[in-house]
């Protein structure tokens, strides 16, 4: 089995900060992609960045630069550094891991229960 934890939420003013953390943990053979997503009520879950096991990095425009991800391969984690916040930006973020459980296996995605993030205006 694969557990991915979000962890890091919370309430905060607008312009403040925020750092999320995303531990997978479990059968791990190897970790590739691993993504921050995020919805709001009455919205579509959205990718709001990702990077893989090489370092490569995506940015949904709304968030590029405001937002840096980043990830401790050694330790499975990955990190959301939240800047510059906005009321906009208040969501349940959800954390995904594309994980193989064996040698030259397939990948399958697994994902996070998500931490709320509110921003107040």
């Amino acid at each position: 089995q694969v557990q991915v934890v979000e962890s890091g939420g919370g309430l905060v003013q607008a312009g403040g900060s925020l750092r999320l953390s995303c531990a997978a943990s479990g059968s791990i053979f190897s970790l590739n992609f691993m993504g921050w997503h995020r919805q709001a009520p009455g919205k579509q879950r959205e990718l709001v960045a990702s990077i893989t096991s090489g370092g490569r990095l995506t940015y949904a425009d709304s968030v590029k630069g405001r937002f840096t991800i980043s990830r401790d391969n050694a330790k499975n984690v990955a990190y959301l550094q939240m800047n510059s916040l906005k009321p906009e930006d208040t969501a349940v973020y959800y954390c995904n891991a594309d994980v193989s459980r064996v040698s030259e296996g397939p990948f399958f995605r697994y994902w996070g229960q998500g931490t709320q993030v509110t921003v107040s205006s």
